[in-house]
């Protein structure tokens, strides 16, 4: 019996049921939380139009990440992705954690968003 995949098709289930509640709009887009083993990220989407409004991850080179999979590399992500939100006009969004446990990085992704001036 294989058992590839099973914890991330649990993840994707519990995600379709929460976008069944929660939807971005253009005056309160969605942020939305993808966590890799070795890197994060994280996207502004408008659901209307289906449109990423911002985006930020521990790939981009200005970020100067080393490695993205531990917590710093994600408060890093929170506070880039919020300042480009800032920038655009975005300063409320609706927290979207993708299936995952609020803790650990997706926390500190959050906490870091918030203290940036995002509110959710």
């Amino acid at each position: 019996m294989l058992r590839k995949g099973i914890k991330n098709k649990a993840r994707q289930k519990r995600h379709l049921r929460v976008r069944k509640l929660v939807s971005g709009t253009a005056a309160r887009p969605r942020l939305n939380v993808f966590r890799s083993l070795s890197h994060m990220y994280a996207q502004v989407i408008d659901d209307v139009t289906g449109t990423t409004l911002v985006a930020a991850s521990t790939m981009d080179k200005d970020l100067g990440v080393t490695y993205g999979g531990n917590i710093e590399a994600a408060k890093a992500v929170g506070a880039a992705v919020a300042a480009r939100a800032l920038a655009k006009g975005i300063n409320k969004v609706v927290f979207d954690r993708g299936g995952y446990i609020y803790h650990g990085r997706v926390a500190a992704l959050a906490q870091a968003a918030r203290e940036a001036g995002l509110e959710f």
